[in-house]
């Protein structure tokens, strides 16, 4: 084998596509003795141009391919590689890499393509015999030997015409066989692009795949908001009858506390009048205790003046005023007296249930705000928030005096004398429903109406309003009106 490490290239083209003339092998021997160094002759001729890889082999006649190579070495660069004449090259193959049988073989120079440039004449590899050095032949033989010789160079020169028609058809292919191979490496590009244009396809279909499953996530999505705005209607709409409900229920509520102020207003009145009535019954008895000690007179007088001043009498209590003038008549008998006692205790009882009754109408009217309170912010999360505030201030019930006073003190001071004051203060009041801000009733309406919107968010496109607090259900509802 080859004394370098290096494999030579080669190639599995046929002998048909191979230049044999371009290298032309000098002085090549018909045998050469086994055992020594072998030295190889040729020419390049100036239709090729010598490169770096190429080599001389030894190859076993019929051979097929570069691939099927004995030995090689490399061949030399010559001085003047761009020179337009023949150059004389030589190349020595070793001893122990030449073959060892008597098969014939030859020289062959290829070019770092691994194409054939040209093949020299068999030679075999075994010892000089007599036979191959001495030949004695007869006249007559001679002849025959030059005619043979003759038909031979003129078979020699058909063939060179046949090589020469062979080298052209050859070039010929060869041409053919470049455009193949640019039709070859243009259908190469096209696959190439296909196959760029079938990845650039699926990737669009997967795509649109994803956008498909997209779209029906959206769908769903949309369809989900559309059951929830459906819902959040129903809501609203059971609210806004639970609130006009509770609205009906508070105004009749505020006419059971009216009627309830009215009675305690003439229950109050008529206590006043009971309780004048006892002082004056009072002072009246302690003027005639005092006229009793002072002087005894008789019994029918004092009766008499007693009668007159029960006379005087136009409250109910005039029945009890007589028994007590009658009493004192009959020389200051008490029995009388505290029967009256107890029947103004009773009607203090009865005062202070209609009193406990009264705060605890009070106390289910706050409860019923409280609720109205809760229904009005509940409704201004559905964007309702405007109009029942308005309604929330206009329909608000009017919260009872504190009438705990007429218990432990003086039922007639000016508090319990004017029970619907506290009301009237408590009315002028405007109260936010978002914040709890307090304003007086002296603000404008713009005012309050500007500071309650301050709090909402309002849909471009269908005007409904949202809290500030709420914004991703304001977000949420302007990207349904993006889908419609």
């Amino acid at each position: 084998m080859d004394e370098t490490s290096d494999e030579p290239p080669t190639s599995a083209v046929l002998l048909d596509n191979c230049h044999f003339s371009q290298v032309v092998f000098n002085n090549v021997e018909k045998f050469y003795v086994p055992g020594g160094d072998v030295t190889c002759y040729y020419t390049l001729t100036q239709n090729i141009v010598p490169r770096g890889k190429d080599w001389v082999g030894i190859f076993r006649v019929g051979w097929k391919t570069t691939r099927e190579y004995y030995t090689f070495m490399w061949a030399p660069l010559p001085s003047d590689a761009h020179s337009d004449t023949a150059v004389q090259q030589q190349i020595q193959f070793k001893a122990y890499y030449l073959p060892k049988d008597d098969e014939y073989y030859q020289f062959c120079y290829v070019d770092q393509d691994g194409v054939i440039r040209g093949a020299s004449v068999p030679f075999q590899f075994r010892a000089e015999t007599e036979d191959d050095i001495l030949v004695v032949t007869t006249q007559g033989e001679v002849e025959e030997i030059e005619l043979q010789n003759k038909n031979l160079r003129k078979e020699n020169e058909e063939l060179k015409v046949s090589c020469a028609s062979l080298q052209k058809q050859n070039i010929d292919l060869q041409e053919e066989l470049s455009k193949t191979q640019e039709l070859q490496n243009s259908l190469e590009s096209l696959r190439s692009n296909t196959e760029k244009l079938e990845l650039e396809l699926n990737s669009l279909k997967k795509e649109n795949k994803h956008l498909k499953e997209l779209d029906d996530c959206r769908e769903v999505e949309l369809h989900q908001l559309k059951d929830e705005i459906r819902n959040a209607t129903s809501d609203k709409e059971r609210l806004e009858t639970r609130l006009k409900t509770a609205l009906d229920h508070m105004d009749q509520l505020q006419s059971r506390v009216l009627n309830y102020e009215k009675k305690v207003e003439t229950l109050s009145q008529m206590d006043h009048d009971k309780t004048e009535q006892l002082e004056s019954l009072k002072e009246e008895n302690r003027q005639l205790r005092m006229t009793v000690t002072q002087q005894v007179k008789p019994s029918l007088s004092i009766t008499v003046l007693m009668g007159a001043r029960a006379e005087r009498l136009t409250h109910p209590w005039q029945r009890a005023g007589t028994n007590i003038a009658q009493s004192y008549g009959n020389l200051g008998d008490s029995q009388q007296n505290r029967d009256l006692m107890k029947e103004l205790e009773e009607q203090k009882r009865l005062y202070q249930v209609l009193q406990a009754q009264k705060k605890e109408a009070d106390e289910e009217n706050q409860k019923l705000r409280e609720e109205n309170d809760g229904l009005l912010r509940h409704l201004s999360q559905a964007g309702e928030v405007s109009s029942f505030s308005v309604v929330s201030q206009a329909q608000a019930p009017v919260p009872a005096a504190e009438v705990g006073g007429l218990l432990f003190g003086n039922p007639y001071s000016a508090a319990g004398a004017n029970p619907g004051a506290g009301a009237a203060d408590l009315v002028s009041i405007r109260k936010c429903p978002m914040c709890d801000d307090v304003f007086p009733e002296d603000i404008e309406t713009s005012q309050y109406e500007a500071h309650v919107q301050s709090h909402l968010l309002e849909c471009p496109v269908c005007s409904e309003t949202f809290e500030k607090s709420n914004k991703q259900v304001f977000d949420d509802h302007l990207f349904c009106h993006g889908l419609e």
